[in-house]
Parts: structure tokens; C-alpha cells; sequence
């Protein structure tokens, strides 16, 4: 098949290598404009477009894919299908109706369950058992097209956004290129998606990841790891941030109002929680690196009895 790759992070390279490596022909590459990176602004290219550069692969990247100008670029290359794996901006009917096999997305739920911008985040946040993979054929609504293939995965007890991020990701070029056999040969069941079961992942911002010690201290848990690596979980500590990137929960009894440091050894510090306690383990206290606890109370004495939680007055 002639395939016009769409997507932009490293979510989606192993998909693009994947269809590199096998007996279709990609003709083009398309990814959102190059960004200012660091405080030196020096623009820096997608995941996807690095990929696509030493693979030897042509690169559109158009400001809004929806402009006359851009749909006709890509019609120019003639696909028999667009893959589309967390491109980053909405496609038009038009640039949907362009190849004959339509266009294909990768996406990381399972559908029709966490639609939208942040699947794999809210998947942990949730505490979901199992996630997964869904190839879905793309329609005008959002990620509401027919389900074509899916592929499951167990979360771990441990489990961050990261790490299962990584993971699904991995999962993507086998599967694309399975779908993509099926389609040729005819066989590939479409199942339409229900409106039951299904939810609206929304982007994350932030201001998300600021800890609320009145809720239960397992949800938090699972806050921490579903804001890892982005955007973070975070409190304060004498007025300055402190995010927390490695946490877990610990059941204990009611006492301590929500926020104070209720106990501190070499290597913890525990968190009183609206019920149970946040057992923190890898910190990182603003203007400094992040590190294991251990490592943070050889510079920084903390009081059993403190209170976290409370920013610095403007």
C-alpha cells in the first residue's frame, strides 16, 4: 500500500518504523512545525520527523492540515490509506475521504473507552486493571469511528503513565501492520463503538497535578504515577514546589489533619492523607534536582509535625 504517515511524539515512531521496515511504501510524513525548545528557543523537530529524516522519508508539516493547501498536498501522494498515530491536530472529512481505505488511527485505549487528548494518563489516574491499544477507523467525530482491531495489556501495581505510555507504544507497529493485511485481504471486522462504557480523556494541564492530602491517600498514588513523567504531581513545602515523582499509599489510622508530615525516617517521609498515608520516596524541591529521599534529607531537615501544601505568598 501507498501510506501518508501522520503523527507527531515518540508515541508513534516505532509505528512509522515498523511500516518502513515492511513491504509498504510510505511517500510522506506528516508532523506538527518544528517548536522553540529551552530557554535558548532553538527549534526543535518532532519525534516522528526525526524518524522520517533518516529514513530518508519526505516531511509536510503544515501549520493547520485542515487548509485547502495542505489537504491537496496530501492528496498529491495518492495513499491507499493515512495512518494517524497522535498526530495532534483534528483531520477534515475532506482529508478523511482522500484514500481508498480510509484513514487509520493508533490510539491508546480501549476504545470506546478514554476518548480524547490523554488515554494512557487518566488510565492510571483511574486505576484501571488493563489498558490497550485500539486501531480504529477514523470518522469526523472524536475517536468515535469503528473499532478494527484491539490489543490488551495488564497494568502493573507500579505503573506509571511513562511506562505503559512506552509500552502501548511498542505495541503499535505490530498491530498496524496486522490491520493493514486484514484490510487488503477483506477480513477485517469493523465494530462500530457504543456510546455505554465510554469516557473523555481530557488534556491534562498543570494545575492537574496539584495534591488535594484531604483525598484518600491510594488515589493520590495513583495521581503521582499517572502525572509521571507529565506534567507531575506536585504540593509545597515552606512556600516552594515539591513535586513528587515516586509515592506509594499506606492504610492507617485517622489523626493528623490532612498534610502534615507525620513521620520521618532515612529513607521516608510519610503524608497524612484525607484516609490512609502518602509514603514519598523520590522528591524534587524546586531549583533543586530530583532525587531519592534519602538523598534530599542529607540537605534538608524535615519536622514530623510540618505541614505540606501551603505555596508561596505573592
Amino acid at each position: 500500500m501507498r501510506v501518508v504517515f501522520m503523527g507527531t511524539p515518540d508515541f508513534a515512531v516505532p509505528a512509522l518504523q515498523a511500516l518502513a521496515d515492511s513491504r509498504h511504501e510510505i511517500t510522506l510524513a506528516v508532523t506538527q512545525p518544528d517548536k522553540p525548545k529551552g530557554r535558548s528557543g532553538k527549534l526543535s523537530m518532532s519525534a516522528v520527523k526525526s524518524c522520517a529524516v533518516s529514513l530518508g522519508i519526505p516531511v509536510f508539516q503544515p501549520a493547520k492540515v485542515k487548509n485547502e493547501e495542505a489537504v491537496e498536498r496530501i492528496r498529491r501522494e495518492q495513499p491507499d490509506v493515512i495512518v494517524v498515530a497522535a498526530y495532534g491536530q483534528i483531520l477534515s472529512e475532506e482529508l478523511l475521504n482522500i484514500p481508498g481505505y480510509g484513514c487509520l488511527n493508533i490510539h491508546g485505549s480501549l476504545l470506546p473507552k478514554y476518548r480524547g487528548a490523554a488515554p494512557v494518563q487518566w488510565a492510571v489516574i483511574n486505576g484501571e486493571e488493563k489498558s490497550g491499544l485500539t486501531i480504529m477507523q477514523m470518522d469526523k467525530g472524536l475517536d468515535t469511528g469503528d473499532i478494527l482491531l484491539q490489543e490488551e495489556t495488564a497494568l502493573q501495581p507500579e505503573e506509571t503513565a511513562g511506562s505503559l505510555y512506552d509500552r502501548l507504544s511498542a505495541m503499535g507497529g505490530p498491530l498496524i501492520l496486522k490491520a493493514l493485511d486484514l484490510l487488503e485481504e477483506g477480513t477485517l471486522t469493523r465494530k462500530p463503538q457504543s456510546a455505554e462504557g465510554s469516557s473523555y480523556a481530557k488534556m491534562l494541564k498543570k494545575e492537574d497535578g496539584l495534591i488535594d492530602f484531604g483525598r484518600p491517600a491510594a488515589e493520590i498514588g495513583r495521581l503521582v504515577r499517572g502525572l509521571n513523567p507529565w506534567p507531575s504531581a506536585y504540593t509545597y513545602y515552606e512556600g516552594k514546589m515539591l513535586k513528587i515523582w515516586s509515592a506509594s499509599a499506606k492504610a492507617s489510622p485517622r489523626g493528623a489533619a490532612p498534610g502534615t508530615v507525620t513521620a520521618v525516617t532515612k529513607d521516608e517521609i510519610r503524608i497524612a492523607c484525607g484516609d490512609g498515608e502518602l509514603i514519598l520516596h523520590e522528591i524534587q524541591l524546586e531549583g533543586k534536582k530530583r532525587m531519592q529521599v534519602h538523598d534530599f534529607l542529607l540537605g534538608t531537615h524535615v519536622r514530623e509535625g510540618e505541614m505540606l501544601g501551603t505555596a508561596r505568598r505573592v
